[in-house]
């Protein structure tokens, strides 16, 4: 083998080139090796896995509040929480005592400080949103005249024929705020409905409308006992719907009608 004293001139510098090369490919391998894994994900990419994972189907995907959560972006314990703590009690404890019940999630130490800054991600986002609005807030719903709702409560509306303010809508306004009792004044979701079965004796059956097609009808009765019949084995049957009066009442209203109704329902506390 010669040595390298024997080699041209050129052949020793293209070795010593292809050396340091092989140096340099060593030196730079680790970092190509870093480049090809996937990064670690920030605290607010994996805040928001855990935000779809176990709120989003409540609070929406961008924690502006969906079908049963509130906008999360907008909330006073949010806006206020200036180390997370106040966030993680919710979280950890649920919400039990509310009528929409929150249930509790088990969050180690690392998921939750994720989660926070999801939360507070989308509460920045949210608030550099050109116009600043997002949705309608309880404070655009309180422009009519309350005493002119009530008016309209107990006299043109007919509300009082079937609602008390000291009966079944005692504290509704403490129980809904904003479009959620709006909706519920103008159209009660899940209200029952009543129907009486005169039976082919004469004897007749009240109770909560549980079945009705063309051929049978179904209740509940006071003991929560169902019980149905043939229609045409029966005298007749009478419902009363709630509902139906809310809906007859639709093309009645005027604009002022349901400014000033949903004035004086929110009075209901």
């Amino acid at each position: 083998m010669k040595s390298l004293s024997f080699m041209p001139r050129f052949l020793i510098v293209v070795s010593c080139a292809a050396f340091a090369g092989v140096l340099i490919l060593a030196s730079r391998q680790p970092s190509v090796h870093a480049a090809g894994q996937a990064p670690a994900p920030t605290p607010v990419q994996a805040g928001a896995g855990l935000f779809q994972q176990d709120c989003a189907f409540c609070h929406g995907r961008d924690a502006m509040g969906g079908e049963t959560g509130p906008d999360l972006t907008r909330s006073k314990l949010v806006l206020s929480d200036t180390d997370g703590s106040k966030i993680a009690e919710v979280v950890r404890n649920g919400r039990l005592n509310t009528e929409k019940k929150m249930p509790p999630f088990h969050v180690s130490d690392a998921e939750m400080v994720s989660l926070v800054e999801f939360i507070r991600a989308r509460v920045t986002a949210a608030a550099a949103m050109k116009g600043g609005r997002r949705g309608v807030d309880v404070a655009d719903l309180q422009t009519g005249n309350v005493e002119l709702g009530k008016q309209y409560f107990n006299g043109a509306g007919g509300c009082s024929k079937c609602h008390s303010p000291t009966g079944d809508l005692a504290g509704v306004a403490s129980r809904h705020q904003g479009l959620s009792l709006e909706r519920r004044m103008l159209y009660p979701e899940g209200a029952k409905s009543k129907v009486t079965v005169t039976l082919a004796s004469g004897e007749t059956v009240t109770g909560t409308l549980a079945y009705l097609d063309e051929f049978t009808v179904g209740l509940r009765d006071s003991n929560n006992t169902y019980r149905s019949w043939f229609i045409d084995k029966v005298k007749k049957y009478v419902v009363d719907s709630p509902v139906e009066a809310h809906v007859e009442q639709f093309p009645k209203y005027t604009d002022a009608d349901i400014h000033n109704l949903m004035a004086y329902i929110q009075t209901l506390k």
